[in-house]
């Protein structure tokens, strides 16, 4: 994948300048206005660095056919952070929705809306303080409780 990349930013007469970066996904998605995402875990870590998102996922067509004949798809959302909220609140492309002109006005709607980016950062706020849940207390009380019981 990253060579045909490679091939068509070399190809590009005049634009930005685009640096390919692989296994840095934080620190992209720190840099980052705004995201296209695979679904997958990756839509819940784009979610957790507050980024406004589009989600984008495509199948083998046959997977596709089978899945939509035999009707096994039953939840309404693919994207983790839709699922979590229990509504639409990242755009979500499937299968030939998926294109370079749909993703790019998806992404567009949403950077554009101010309103729309605010509503989404609280959301996300409020499900990364539902997911962490204490963690980090509850993880240092073990571990205090641990070390008083063994010493």
């Amino acid at each position: 994948m990253r060579q045909i990349f490679e091939r068509q930013i070399a190809g590009l007469a005049c634009g930005p300048r685009i640096t390919l970066i692989e296994g840095q996904s934080q620190r992209a998605l720190a840099a980052a206005d705004a995201a296209i995402v695979a679904s997958g875990t990756a839509t819940l870590e784009t979610m957790l660095t507050g980024r406004p998102m589009v989600v984008a996922y495509r199948l083998s067509a046959i997977t596709a056919f089978l899945l939509r004949t035999l009707g096994m798809v039953k939840v309404p959302y693919f994207s983790q952070p839709n699922l979590l909220v229990g509504r639409a609140l990242v755009p979500e492309l499937l299968q030939e929705q998926v294109t370079g002109e749909a993703l790019g006005a998806a992404l567009l709607a949403q950077t554009d809306n101010a309103a729309r980016v605010a509503e989404m950062t609280r959301e996300f706020r409020r499900v990364h303080e539902i997911l962490r849940r204490g963690g980090a207390e509850r993880a240092a009380t073990a571990i205090l409780d641990f070390a008083g019981r063994s010493a």
